[in-house]
C-alpha cells in the first residue's frame, strides 16, 4: 500500500508543480511565455492602415521611459498581446498596428525577456470595446512617480497624439522565433 502512495505522489507530484502564472496573465491579454518574437524596424517609413472591413485596427506605440534613453544599447522587445495571445512585438522606440474583431478585448504588454516573468513591473494592461472600422492608439507609458510594481503602464491615446507618436518612431514587424 505505502509502495502505491509513493508511485502516485511521484507520477501527481508534476501535476501540481506546474506554474499557474501564465493562465492568470492570460485573463490579461498576455499569451503563453514560450511565444517570443524577433523584431525588425524600419526608420524610413511609417506606414498606416484603414481597417478591413468587419474589423478594427489597433496601434500600440512604444513611449515609456526605456524608450526615451540617450544611450541605447539594445534591450528587449516588448510583445503585445490581445485575448491571450501574443500578436507581436515592439523595439526600441517602434509602433505596429493589428487587426481585431469588434467586441470587448483585453490588451496586454511585457518586455519579452528569457527569465520567466521576473520583472513584474514591465507588464500592464487595459481593457477596451472595438466597433467596426474604428482605429485604437495606445502606448506604453511609465507613471512620473512609478511605485514599486506599477513601472509600465499601457494607455488609449488621442488619435491626433497618435499620429506625432507614429511620425517620432520606427514601425516594428516582428516574427515567431524558431
Amino acid at each position: 500500500m505505502l509502495r502505491l502512495l509513493l508511485l502516485a505522489v511521484l507520477f501527481v507530484s508534476p501535476v501540481f508543480a506546474q506554474d499557474t502564472q501564465p493562465s492568470a496573465l492570460t485573463g490579461t491579454g498576455c499569451g503563453a511565455d514560450t511565444v517570443h518574437f524577433d523584431v525588425k524596424t524600419d526608420k524610413k517609413h511609417h506606414p498606416t492602415a484603414q481597417p478591413e472591413p468587419g474589423k478594427a485596427l489597433v496601434y500600440v506605440i512604444g513611449d515609456s521611459n526605456a524608450d526615451h534613453v540617450a544611450i541605447h544599447v539594445g534591450a528587449p522587445p516588448t510583445r503585445f498581446g490581445v485575448d491571450g495571445t501574443w500578436v507581436g512585438a515592439n523595439g526600441f522606440r517602434t509602433y505596429f498596428f493589428f487587426p481585431v474583431d469588434p467586441g470587448e478585448h483585453r490588451l496586454c504588454t511585457e518586455e519579452q525577456t528569457i527569465v520567466k516573468r521576473a520583472n513584474k513591473s514591465s507588464i500592464a494592461a487595459t481593457s477596451f470595446t472595438a466597433e467596426a472600422g474604428q482605429s485604437y492608439y495606445f502606448k506604453t507609458k511609465t507613471p512620473d512617480r512609478p511605485v514599486s510594481g506599477e513601472e509600465l503602464k499601457l494607455v488609449a491615446v488621442d488619435p491626433a497624439e497618435a499620429q506625432v507618436l507614429i511620425e517620432a518612431t520606427a514601425y516594428s514587424t516582428s516574427a515567431l522565433k524558431k
